[in-house]
């Protein structure tokens, strides 16, 4: 079994008064977690609280020691700078977590931003304003600058949902390949059940209006059964291949 980086135990999240009842959360080293349920259960609440954003309510929360380094890449409405930053500008911040607030960036962070911002597929507007950016390019940028910490965990909250579904594929596989090859756990907030059972390792299903948190194997939760009872509609899995099609009540798919 694979060492752990951060547990949560016993925990209550929430702002004033808990959403959930009492829970565990272990997140280990490769893992990739993803955490599904429907808009307003908790989802962003729980990460924030992984993340110490968030005091808990009651529980503790165990990081291992020394803690790990992470990454995190908020929601894109929590992300627009104050001030006029450039696309590397904006990446370059994520060495802070290395060097300190009281060390300017040398030649080596920098070396690492522009790497970041490349592997990502960002590499060419590094010179452009920010602020100036599409929705997508806006994320991407906020990963290179999550990865740019050089993570051992990197924490994601929905960080694809300004992206077509060919993109957020796209870009959900380079994270993939990237954490596989760098040894980075992930867990990340997504709307996308076929996305889970693609890349996910372990799942957390999360809605606090009916109280329901599980977490586990995603082979074990990823099911129509549960799936149909966190999102309240008849959802149904089937595996073709190395893909899995999710069906939705209403007649949809997406594979």
């Amino acid at each position: 079994m694979e060492p752990e980086l951060i547990r949560l135990e016993k925990a209550e999240i929430g702002h004033r008064k808990p959403l959930l009842a009492p829970f565990d959360l272990v997140v280990r080293r490769g893992e990739r977690l993803a955490v599904l349920g429907p808009n307003g259960g908790g989802k962003s609440t729980l990460l924030r609280t992984l993340l110490g954003l968030l005091p808990l309510l009651g529980g503790r929360r165990v990081l291992r020691s020394p803690p790990p380094r992470i990454g995190y890449v908020p929601q894109a409405h929590r992300a627009d700078p104050v001030f006029p930053l450039s696309v590397f500008d904006v990446a370059l911040q994520g060495r802070y977590a290395q060097v300190g607030l009281a060390r300017r960036p040398g030649v080596k962070d920098r070396e690492i931003a522009r790497r970041r911002l490349e592997q990502v597929g960002v590499g060419a507007i590094a010179a452009q304003p920010f602020r100036s950016l599409s929705g997508g390019q806006r994320q991407r940028v906020l990963l290179a600058r999550a990865l740019a910490a050089e993570p051992e965990l990197l924490v994601l909250d929905e960080f694809t949902s300004e992206l077509d579904p060919a993109g957020s594929a796209a870009l959900l596989a380079e994270v993939a390949r990237l954490a596989d090859g760098e040894q980075v756990s992930v867990v990340f907030v997504t709307h996308e059940i076929n996305a889970a059972a693609q890349w996910a390792t372990h799942v957390a299903l999360v809605d606090s209006h009916q109280r329901i948190f599980e977490t586990g194997p995603a082979a074990e939760l990823l099911t129509g059964p549960r799936l149909s009872r966190l999102y309240q509609q008849r959802i149904e899995l089937e595996r073709r291949g190395d893909r899995t099609v999710v069906f939705v009540e209403s007649g949809g798919s997406t594979a």
